[in-house]
């Protein structure tokens, strides 16, 4: 059993970058942690971690077994899920991550529908711009927006798709006429959005005729949250993007019009984030399938609703 612990330890090592995270993750000491990789280093007589004052290199031999180790560890963590059923049947805690406005708008709910079905889950929902670290910030499942996702250890599962539109309110294009064409851009006070997968300083628009870049430029607002956008939209300061999921209640309610409503930009993906592993618990799969349900088909939707082909 040590030796399973230490290969344990030393898979966390590897994964983290760093003894100290994997101390505070498994909530023990440094020196505890050195001496388990240490160990492992003995009994195999070879060196699988490179040291220094700042950084831990991963030997090639360490790498090999490594990979050998997530094998093993994997085969084992399935015959003990089996034997306690979190294979078969959701239970326990699941703590999943979010974009703010997609978390809002969509996830949140599709939390609320998964929790009905199993109530036997408990859901800690997290919201933040930024992109987590899956397994020092102990979370179960991140719901990412990106055009692509970065090469890394993680699984991924695409949900849906999102666009963005171009709105502004009815009391803005009552004193300012509306624009006919992306040059007419320039004419308007463009409100900036900053997210991970947007820069600020270019729009890239696509329509049937074919793709655009505007580049505001003069003045501007920068805001880093769609539901900040919103405001700002809705009270007349001018032009910016909307994700659809953002949009559409304001849409139908006439709080909000679509400008230029031929163009939208690219397409983003939305997908389903989780940590690397042969076999993924019940609970963690049954969420996918709500995100799918509950996000995938209501982004679907709304694309159809405001004609942007998908």
């Amino acid at each position: 059993m040590d030796k399973l612990y230490n290969m344990s330890v030393f898979a966390k090592v590897v994964e983290m970058g760093s003894f100290t995270a994997v101390a505070n993750h498994l909530d023990t000491t440094v020196g505890n942690i050195s001496r388990a990789v240490s160990a492992l280093e003995e009994a195999l007589d070879t060196r699988l971690l490179q040291r220094s004052t700042r950084r831990l290199a991963v030997t090639d031999a360490g790498r090999r077994f490594y990979e050998r180790s997530l094998a093993i560890l994997a085969d084992i963590e399935h015959a003990e899920a089996e034997a306690r059923d979190t294979l078969l049947e959701p239970r326990g805690l699941l703590r999943v991550h979010a974009v703010p406005g997609l978390g809002r708008c969509l996830v949140a709910r599709a939390a609320l529908a998964y929790r009905e079905s199993y109530p036997d889950v408990s859901v800690d929902l997290l919201l933040s711009q930024r992109l987590p670290n899956l397994l020092e910030e102990q979370l179960d499942l991140a719901v990412v927006i990106a055009r692509s996702l970065p090469d890394s250890a993680y699984v991924s599962q695409k949900i849906g798709v999102s666009h963005c539109i171009l709105a502004a309110s009815p009391g803005y294009l009552a004193q300012h006429p509306a624009p006919e064409h992306p040059n007419d851009l320039a004419d308007h006070h463009c409100l900036l959005i900053s997210t991970v997968d947007y820069a600020p300083d270019e729009w890239h628009l696509e329509s049937a005729a074919g793709r655009v870049i505007h580049r505001p430029t003069g003045p501007h607002l920068d805001v880093n949250d769609m539901d900040a956008m919103s405001v700002l939209l809705r009270d007349g300061a001018g032009i910016g993007l909307l994700a659809a999921f953002s949009a559409i209640d304001d849409l139908r309610r006439g709080a909000l019009v679509r400008v230029l409503p031929q163009y939208h930009t690219h397409q983003r993906n939305v997908y389903a984030v989780h940590p690397s592993r042969q076999f993924v618990d019940a609970k963690t799969r049954r969420f996918i399938d709500a995100l799918k349900l509950h996000v995938g088909d209501r982004l679907n939707a709304y694309a159809k609703e405001l004609a942007i082909h998908v």
